[in-house]
């Protein structure tokens, strides 16, 4: 006879649990059904003589295993419980003295406790119970109260066995919340990246494509419209490389080896964007060795997106980049002199959130709005405490 693999008793034992509305390990109801099952043929080993007491109480005993085994559903815990006690019972009949018979009713106890109600558990017990004191009365069994104290630590087990599956059910949902909550996390962080890199790109080029129209327009210079197609396009292929270094995070797979821009990459940015066409200055005091990786890249991205806004609702506009690291934390100002209509169209977008949003992420002091005539986007990063950076020691003179 071939041997019954592991993994199907698995699945049926699963989809039975799953049929009942369950939520126990499938290797659980296995256990017990085995014990019964011993227990039921140990019962009827001892007794020798097969009379018909001793027949029908085995029989009885075997009847949950034998339903399983042949349609693959357990029965409710009621039904069984009614069974087993009735074989109980009937094998006291013929006593036998140590009798396995009653573990019989220990092991019910704990798979009642396990599966059904507590009430219906406790009912179980107290029938159990009582069919062990009147075989003791009518001279069937010796040592109840041994049997006594195994059927309550049965129902004992059975209890701590539910309550441990409800407390992992409940971990587990808590787990799952929280990988919820960080993938949400992660997602807006990577819009954030994506909303950064485009919005800035596209901000760029547009202003080089409009330097070009510009220079074949006006001018009818086609070297200077090259130049600026060709700063274009350069700025068109990094903006690429960035999204999709960015979008290989959902993958969960690099897409290059090129590192996420950090705090000295602002100098970059500015040249870049001055290239283009705005007028920027930049000025940076104190030393920017003891700032973060994210710290920097925060403030790269809240950079990077001003400056994007700038140029989108006001091209025309004189702006200034300030960055200062000290002891207190590093402290990045970007202004611009402000259009009439440059306050409400800004505070609509989406960037001011993202900028908000990063400054958040860094625990950092934000501001950002009108200020007399300039619109004025100001973030504090706070020092680590730990940190021993000294700000104020070195001067970078001004990149004009």
């Amino acid at each position: 006879m071939r041997a019954v693999p592991l993994g199907r008793i698995r699945a049926r034992l699963e989809a039975s649990i799953a049929h009942h509305g369950m939520s126990i390990p499938w290797w659980v109801p296995l256990c017990m059904t085995v014990s019964s099952a011993v227990f039921a043929v140990a019962a009827v080993a001892q007794r020798g003589a097969l009379v018909p007491s001793t027949v029908l109480g085995g029989l009885l005993a075997l009847v949950p295993v034998l339903v399983w085994a042949i349609t693959g559903w357990m029965m409710p815990p009621w039904a069984e419980s009614v069974v087993v006690i009735a074989a109980v019972a009937v094998l006291f009949a013929e006593p036998s003295t140590p009798d396995f018979a009653p573990f019989l009713m220990v092991v019910l106890a704990g798979e009642v406790a396990v599966m059904s109600r507590p009430a219906m558990a406790i009912a179980v017990t107290c029938a159990s119970i009582a069919v062990l004191g009147v075989a003791e009365v009518l001279g069937h069994l010796i040592g109840s109260p041994l049997y006594t104290t195994g059927v309550l630590l049965g129902l004992t087990v059975g209890f701590m066995i539910r309550w441990y599956v409800r407390a992992l059910d409940a971990e587990r949902g808590n787990q799952d919340a929280a990988r919820e909550q960080a993938m949400l996390g992660e997602r807006q962080r990577i819009a954030r990246e994506v909303h950064d890199v485009v919005a800035h790109s596209l901000s760029i080029t547009m202003l080089h494509l409009t330097g070009a129209r510009r220079a074949l327009q006006q001018d009818r210079d086609v070297d200077e419209a090259a130049d600026a197609l060709i700063e274009a396009e350069r700025v068109g292929r990094a903006a690429m490389a960035d999204i999709r270094r960015t979008v290989g995070l959902l993958a969960g797979s690099p897409s290059g080896t090129q590192p996420l821009p950090g705090i000295d990459d602002i100098a970059g940015l500015i040249e870049r964007t001055r290239a283009a066409g705005l007028d920027v200055r930049y000025e940076q005091r104190g030393d920017l060795t003891g700032i973060g990786a994210s710290d920097g890249l925060g403030l790269y991205r809240i950079a990077q997106e001003s400056l994007a806004n700038i140029v989108k609702h006001a091209p025309s506009a004189t702006a200034e980049v300030r960055l200062r690291a000290g002891a207190a934390g590093t402290r990045l100002t970007v202004r611009n002199s402000l259009p009439a209509a440059a306050s409400s169209t800004v505070a609509r977008g989406s960037g001011l959130a993202g900028m908000t949003a990063r400054a958040a992420q860094l625990g950092a002091k934000f501001q950002a709005g009108p200020r007399g005539e300039e619109w004025v986007v100001d973030v504090t990063v706070a020092a680590a405490p730990e940190s021993d950076a000294l700000g104020g020691c070195f001067f970078k003179p001004v990149v004009s």
